[in-house]
């Protein structure tokens, strides 16, 4: 089988063809390391190859030929962020205070993938202590975007996504504090779940999701189709929790569109914060008309606490962040990159005053929070941009949109607003700019609803699927 076949396979497939015997893990891999050797250097998206891929690759051959019991991804390649521990494996967390840092062991996500049958690739690109929407970092350098390499894969999940995107990997592990997942995914054209918080243990992931960081941060899979993100999710997730039926969960397998009828869907295209491209207003649009005939119902609306969002974003979880940050650098502050520095430099607050701020707006959100699920009870279903444009220029610090200058930052309060709240979202792509660049949506849900979200995105994703043949 050719390696551009192997390599443009979804895990599912694979699994599925491993299982199977059509292929062979060690084919699967071989193909895979030959394809990173084709495409890399142009993206930079893989940092670190796992010396003993191949090597588990082989055992895992061994395994199907005995007919051992095997796991939902048995002999399938999964890369990792490197900002997620792998045992053995190298693992920077982009910063050169670890550059040669080797963990003794995997984050419980990655020790879960294992489990599952799943063999490490390697590790992937990350800006450093996963700060901004765009990757770059002093150890590695900068990742570019698969559709135009002068353009940003995003972050801080960039190099995952980059990696995906080319084919280099079928899908992977990434994190999520403000759209890390969500903004890449959408800049680089392929899916992606932030789930809700706790549902996936974030122990083995630098910065850690201590503090109110933990109301926001999580690790989720990425990959090129809703399916692989429920598989992949499926393996890493704490048991229990979710509120969603099994036959949704079932139908998010099968690509049932039973759960979407009867369903009552809110969306909106612009957040009051800040304004869209035009074509992302549309994309968001062409999703809600999917639904036409289908039974369900679709209001523009915008749910209650949106319009705080992003500002509560910054007075929930900045602090913390800099407080962790100013930890991991003590005594090696001049040895960071320009990002981190630049944080760094802020006027401290005192301690008194960062907890009076801080209680405040968790006040706050639960307040809006309450109210937000209040809503969600008559639409357990949002679409929204990821945020306000596709992917920019490398090095871009404020983009222009509707005639408004905004600061990369603001724009993507879409995002920060379901970090606050704590909300399960997929990214799907739906659309392209007329430059080419990837157009994704988020598809939310109320809490440890993932297997509802996962619905809805299978079934966005069949749809434009058939609209695009």
């Amino acid at each position: 089988m050719a390696i551009d076949d192997l390599t443009s396979y979804s895990a599912t497939k694979l699994a599925r063809l491993i299982k199977t015997r059509v292929v062979s893990p060690v084919e699967v891999m071989q193909a895979h390391l030959q394809r990173i050797e084709q495409v890399n250097p142009a993206l930079n998206a893989f940092v670190t190859l796992a010396p003993d891929a191949m090597e588990r690759a082989h055992i895992a051959e061994i395994e199907v030929i005995s007919g051992n019991d095997l796991g939902p991804l048995h002999g399938v390649p999964i890369t990792i962020k490197d900002t997620i521990e792998t045992a053995g494996l190298r693992t920077t967390f982009g910063s050169k205070l670890r550059a040669e840092f080797v963990p003794k062991n995997d984050a419980a996500a990655v020790t879960r993938l294992k489990a599952a049958g799943a063999i490490v690739l390697g590790k992937t690109n990350t800006p450093e202590l996963a700060i901004p929407y765009e990757t770059e970092n002093a150890v590695f350098g900068r990742t570019n975007n698969p559709h135009d390499l002068s353009r940003t894969a995003g972050g801080s999940s960039g190099g995952e996504a980059a990696a995906i995107a080319a084919h280099l990997s079928p899908a992977g592990l990434g994190s999520d504090l403000s759209g890390s997942i969500r903004v890449p995914a959408h800049f680089c054209g392929i899916t992606g779940l932030k789930p809700t918080s706790g549902r996936v243990p974030m122990q083995g992931h630098v910065p850690q999701a201590i503090g109110p960081l933990a109301e926001g941060a999580c690790i989720g899979p990425m990959a090129r189709s809703v399916a692989d993100l429920r598989i992949l999710f499926n393996a890493i997730a704490d048991p229990g929790h979710s509120s969603a039926n099994s036959e949704t969960a079932q139908a998010v397998d099968r690509n049932d569109d039973s759960v979407i009828r009867g369903l009552n869907i809110g969306w909106y295209a612009d957040d009051g914060v800040v304004p869209v491209t035009a074509e992302t207003s549309i994309a968001v649009r062409s999703v809600v008309a999917l639904f036409d005939g289908m039974r369900a119902s679709t209001s523009e609306s915008l749910p209650p606490g949106v319009l705080e969002g992003s500002r509560l974003w910054v007075e929930m979880f900045s602090q913390s962040s800099l407080d962790q940050l100013r930890e991991f650098c003590r005594g090696h502050e001049d040895e960071m990159g320009p990002a981190v520095q630049a944080l760094l430099a802020a006027a401290p607050i005192s301690a008194t005053e960062a907890q009076s701020r801080l209680a405040s707006a968790l006040d706050e959100r639960r307040r809006l929070r309450h109210a937000l699920l209040q809503w969600m009870e008559r639409h357990p279903i949002i679409i929204a941009p990821v945020g306000s444009t596709p992917a920019f220029a490398h090095g871009t610090r404020r983009v222009e949109v509707e005639g408004k200058s905004i600061s990369v930052f603001r724009a993507f309060s879409y995002s920060q607003t379901y970090n606050v709240f704590d909300l399960p979202v997929v990214t799907v792509p739906v659309a392209h700019s007329v430059e080419g660049l990837p157009i994704g949506v988020q598809i939310i849900g109320r809490p440890f609803e993932e297997d509802l979200v996962l619905a809805v995105a299978a079934f966005v994703e069949g749809e434009i699927a058939i609209l695009a043949t």
